[in-house]
């Protein structure tokens, strides 16, 4: 009658990986300024087991031009935020989301004539 039942710790992985809402502004405000610039229409978010997933579309009914992913099990290794194009290379990965980022700003920056 004694018999006590441990409380269950939340120790245990995340059932969903999701972004923050600290790096979901930083990813927002690259898309806003793309948006104006006309270069990005569209964007997707998916939270899987493993990987949180920002796909950027140029059109609603394509593949995405780019997908920013978060794998906090790459955390201590290559980082867990990465750029990726659509043929699936990736173009920057890192520990730090405004420095992977940097990679799609460049996109910004044109000649003027």
């Amino acid at each position: 009658m004694n018999s006590l039942t441990p409380f269950p710790t939340s120790s245990r992985a995340p059932e969903q990986v999701a972004f923050h809402r600290t790096e979901l502004s930083v990813i927002l405000s690259l898309y806003g300024r793309m948006v104006a610039a006309g270069e990005w229409r569209d964007y997707g978010i998916s939270t899987l087991r493993d990987v949180a997933v920002f796909s950027v579309f140029r059109r609603t009914a394509e593949n995405p031009l780019y997908r920013i992913e978060k794998r906090p099990k790459l955390r201590n290794r290559q980082g867990q935020y990465a750029v990726i194009n659509i043929d699936g290379h990736v173009l920057k990965r890192g520990h730090d989301l405004k420095t992977v980022l940097r990679v799609l700003e460049r996109k910004l920056i044109r000649a003027v004539e």
